[in-house]
């Protein structure tokens, strides 16, 4: 506690905010509320804010040059270890915060093999279900930008829906070989199979030659 910013009255600070917060999580609503609060902590009075029956800007700092505060709602702040001010004046008041009680040991998760979507194939989602950690959109964009393709190869395929080339890793693990050889995902074949039933005429080529899904899933058998 002596370490933190404190008021010119010595009132330390209990909770500091990033200013970046608000505008990427758009919680404005809070700052107008630590202004509320300081005057209601100093005035010794409640105030009830009905929702979307508020107080405006206007009013809130209408009662702030009331109880003989800022009307910014800024104040000098003073650092805790060194004693002096900071630069720039600082937006101070009371806010209700609650503390959410999380634990790292019950969140903790990790798999190995665990149990499958029927159609997908994909390994399911959730800590509850043996499921594993989804690998998104902007996950993949990561790795892309960083040029890691066997990385994203692997975890595309064999470690998602590649149902022989997730066989074929396990076995080279065993061998203690480092080989990587993958097949069509089995949500490829479903995407293909779904525009199929919208009449559309897919055509797939490889090494010179035209195949289908069913000899997709011949080669991967």
């Amino acid at each position: 506690e002596e370490d933190m910013p404190y008021l010119p009255d010595g009132t330390p600070v209990e909770v500091v905010l990033n200013p970046l917060g608000v505008p990427s999580r758009m919680n404005f609503g809070q700052i107008l509320e630590m202004h509320l609060g300081w005057v209601a902590k100093t005035q010794d009075m409640r105030m009830i804010c009905p929702v979307f029956e508020g107080p405006k800007v206007e009013e809130i700092r209408a009662l702030l040059k009331e109880a003989h505060l800022p009307e910014s709602g800024k104040t000098p702040l003073y650092d805790g270890r060194t004693g002096r001010a900071f630069d720039g004046k600082v937006a101070v008041g009371y806010v209700y915060v609650m503390k959410l009680i999380h634990i790292a040991e019950e969140k903790i998760h990790a798999r190995s093999t665990g149990p499958y979507a029927l159609i997908t194939q994909q390994p399911l989602g959730g800590r509850s279900r043996q499921g594993g950690q989804r690998f998104g959109e902007m996950e993949v964009w990561a790795l892309e930008g960083y040029g890691a393709a066997y990385t994203l190869q692997e975890m595309l395929t064999g470690k998602s829906d590649d149902l022989q080339g997730r066989t074929r890793i396990h076995e080279w693990i065993i061998k203690e070989e480092n080989l990587l050889d993958t097949q069509t995902p089995e949500s490829f074949k479903v995407l293909a199979k779904e525009l199929q039933s919208l009449g559309l005429n897919l055509e797939f080529w490889g090494n010179g030659k035209k195949f289908s899904i069913k000899d997709m899933e011949e080669e991967g058998e």
